[in-house]
């Protein structure tokens, strides 16, 4: 079961890897792009000294965030090419590394603010991936989650066509489901909003954490 949760990831890392040149000209780019304005006043909100964008594609929150010299950027992608766009984009105004959300190379309690814009329903170990941010973020830090949803009839075919496609893409999620799985990985969930008919942002704190 789990080899066939990784043909996912290897998916998504080969679909993005031959998109990141042109992502933000292209549809799963002008997709996203309406999410950020929600986004980003999210992050301000929380007033962050060190953020991690997970799954931060060519780095475009985070470059609407560079300007902040008081904020420490940190970005993560499981595609080397799409780090390597957003290398381009953003310079050494953060850090950005390659890797599995899973298994993230940072210390517990690092993050003020962990983002994870439109990319959660990427992931097949979502309890793995909401279990290392739990770890990274600060007691009283925010995890900020952006992603696609869809009317619930639309959302269940979509998601079994997801099973047949080679894109990455893994589930779609409602409002219940992304806040019961949130409760179920130790976060307390607040703020949902729909951004749009067909994304929403939704924030969580840890809950009692030691």
């Amino acid at each position: 079961m789990e080899i066939k949760k990784n043909i996912f990831k290897e998916n998504s890392k080969i679909n993005y890897n031959k998109q990141a040149e042109i992502y933000d000209e292209k549809g799963d780019g002008k997709f996203v792009a309406p999410m950020y304005g929600e986004i980003i006043n999210r992050i301000i909100s929380a007033k962050p000294k060190k953020l991690l964008d997970v799954g931060c594609g060519t780095g475009n929150v985070l470059i609407k965030l560079s300007s902040n010299e008081d904020l420490k950027l940190y970005g993560l992608d499981i595609s080397e090419n799409m780090i390597e766009t957003a290398k381009k984009n953003i310079g050494n105004k953060a850090e950005l590394k390659v890797g599995d959300s899973e298994c993230m190379p940072w210390e517990n309690n690092s993050f003020d603010v962990i983002v994870c814009n439109a990319s959660f329903h990427h992931y097949p170990n979502p309890e793995k991936v909401l279990s290392e941010m739990k770890r990274m973020l600060k007691s009283d830090g925010t995890l900020i989650i952006g992603d696609p949803t869809a009317p619930v009839i639309i959302r269940q075919l979509i998601n079994l066509n997801f099973k047949r496609s080679n894109k990455g893409d893994y589930r779609l999620y409602s409002k219940r489901e992304i806040e019961e799985i949130l409760i179920k990985c130790g976060f307390v969930p607040f703020e949902f909003k729909m951004i749009n008919c067909k994304s929403f942002a939704i924030n969580a704190k840890i809950k009692n954490k030691q």
